[in-house]
């Protein structure tokens, strides 16, 4: 399984990958986010599903970029679309006969040379898509489940970039404790509007401990601090029952 996080906040775009890969009993660490920079280019693409669907896509779409020149992000997520429906062309029956469904979700961010401002896509495994925005500032793909409470809470447009990275971390705290499909390192990405720069941070369990350790403190001290009165009237039952009155 997988957990990719993709945040659009009015301060730029945020992306956090798990490393994790799974097969049968055996775990392997592999980066998921691919980054693609060069003039006035700048985006990341992070997908959930199978390993060679996903390498097959990422493959035919950088040697797509090596001729094509793209002035909007909305048109490179239309191209990467293509290749992964080209992969399903070529894979999805042999796949299916071997008992895999072709599944690839993608999470495309970035800003090309035209766009007004940096943008946030969803791909689905058919080659359609939706943009990320105002009142959807987050996507989460792979194990989604347990990381989305605090990220609806805490997040929108509003946030900024710091506040982000906090919440989608403890996103992926959430999800790691959950999950054993679900682990260190965590690869980061981070892009501020308009400076067509993505930088990138790569997080060991080492590094971040301490942060999950502070996390389940303050969870722990924030329940002991709230109002408990509510409660009375469910354990007066219960005392009620013990004295037999």
């Amino acid at each position: 399984m997988t957990y990719c996080l993709g945040i659009k906040v009015k301060e730029g775009l945020l992306a956090i990958a798990d490393t994790r890969i799974t097969s049968g009993t055996d775990t392997t660490e592999k980066k998921k986010i691919t980054i693609e920079q060069k003039d006035h280019f700048s985006l990341f693409i992070m997908t959930s599903g199978l390993r060679s669907v996903r390498d097959k896509a990422i493959t035919y779409f950088t040697e797509q970029l090596e001729t094509h020149e793209f002035n909007k992000l909305y048109k490179a997520v239309n191209a990467f679309g293509e290749q992964v429906k080209r992969a399903a062309t070529e894979d999805g029956s042999s796949l299916e006969k071997a008992g895999f469904r072709f599944d690839l979700n993608t999470i495309i961010g970035g800003q090309l040379r035209d766009d007004n401002e940096h943008k946030l896509f969803l791909l689905y495994p058919e080659g359609n898509w939706v943009e990320l925005g105002e009142g959807a500032p987050y996507v989460v793909i792979g194990n989604s489940g347990h990381g989305k409470a605090i990220l609806n809470r805490i997040l929108n447009e509003n946030s900024s970039l710091k506040l982000a990275l906090k919440a989608g971390f403890l996103s992926f705290d959430s999800t790691r404790v959950s999950s054993n499909n679900v682990d260190f390192p965590i690869d980061v990405a981070l892009y501020k509007k308009d400076s067509f720069e993505m930088i990138e941070q790569r997080y060991e369990k080492k590094d971040l401990e301490h942060i999950s350790a502070e996390w389940a403190l303050e969870l722990k001290n924030a329940l002991d601090h709230i109002s408990e009165d509510w409660m009375d009237v469910t354990f007066n039952k219960l005392k009620e029952i013990k004295t037999g009155s």
